[in-house]
């Protein structure tokens, strides 16, 4: 008896706990929908409360060193506390509201290489070794998002990377203590000017801040550098515009200004690189004004022929 007291001090016996997402795809401001599954071990145990909560992983960068960490964001509880009998089957349903600024995992059915993102479900019991279960969660685009993505493809831009960076990008309004980073390799006709495009969606009820990094080649006389700009786009935007020409009056505009940012903008917090503020936000909203409706839906289609490896790749 005691031998098994023990065991059930260590989770041995105990109770089990499974969660099942009745969708695991889902979208910045959505849902995730699901039950938590509790079944009873062989005594009875006092459950102090049922929490859920989205984890990925996150770039945190030190002085000397970066290193890559597991951060919980966004959690609920499920349950209060309640006394769950031996062998007792119990199912709690759930909705839990994705925040708007949550990172985009797939693109296309495609998961971004280098994104991760689970649901972690916790069962806490007094006295004993707590429970815990994680399903795997696929976060895809809101419309304006993959017409952005998408107008990087269309102007020839390869995808590479993506990561979460600890931190927060100065004179943009964070909720997360996070922000990710969707890099490309520049397309041939901007290869002259541009390495690489660092992509930063910061996501809110109303639109998408843009935020570009654009690492430049030196020239003739001048080192290499990286440039900045920041533009505003809201949601009802997405059938207005012809993106491939407003994200290329963006690239555009953000290379040729280099000078005056570094100067006045620093480091963001928490992060090393600078983040420029740049004046460039409206230009978003006159190039909007421009050529209207250009953008249909079946272009999502077209735009990749049905060739999505640039986003590809497992880990």
């Amino acid at each position: 008896m005691v031998f098994k007291k023990m065991l059930s001090a260590f989770g041995v016996g105990g109770p089990s706990v499974d969660t099942v997402l009745t969708n695991p795809n889902t979208r910045p401001g959505l849902t995730l929908d699901g039950q938590v599954n509790l079944v009873g071990g062989d005594a009875e145990a006092a459950i102090e409360q049922v929490v859920i909560g989205l984890v990925t992983r996150v770039e945190v960068e030190g002085h000397d060193t970066e290193y890559a960490g597991t951060m919980e964001f966004h959690r609920m509880a499920v349950s209060g506390s309640f006394v769950l009998a031996p062998k007792q089957q119990l199912s709690i349903p759930f909705q839990l509201a994705v925040p708007w600024e949550t990172p985009i995992t797939d693109v296309y059915g495609q998961r971004l290489h280098g994104m991760t993102m689970g649901l972690r479900t916790e069962l806490a019991i007094a006295r004993a070794v707590d429970k815990s279960d994680l399903d795997q969660v696929a976060v895809h685009p809101l419309p304006v998002h993959e017409r952005i993505l998408e107008a990087f493809q269309r102007l020839g831009f390869r995808f590479k990377h993506a990561d979460l960076e600890r931190g927060h990008i100065r004179g943009v309004q964070q909720t997360l203590p996070f922000y990710q980073e969707i890099e490309f390799f520049a397309s041939p006709q901007y290869a002259s000017t541009i390495r690489e495009v660092e992509l930063t969606f910061v996501t809110s009820q109303r639109g998408v801040e843009v935020i570009l990094e654009c690492d430049k080649r030196g020239g003739f006389l001048s080192a290499g550098h990286d440039a900045f700009g920041r533009y505003q786009v809201s949601h009802t935007d997405v059938d207005r515009v012809d993106w491939a020409q407003v994200v290329d009056g963006w690239l555009r505009e953000t290379t040729s200004r280099y000078g005056s940012l570094r100067s006045q903008y620093g480091p963001s917090h928490g992060h090393g690189h600078s983040r420029g503020h740049g004046m460039g936000g409206m230009v978003a909203g006159a190039a909007l004004g421009v050529a209207g409706g250009m953008v249909a839906g079946e272009m999502i289609e077209d735009a990749f022929e049905g060739d999505f490896g640039d986003f590809g790749g497992d880990e």
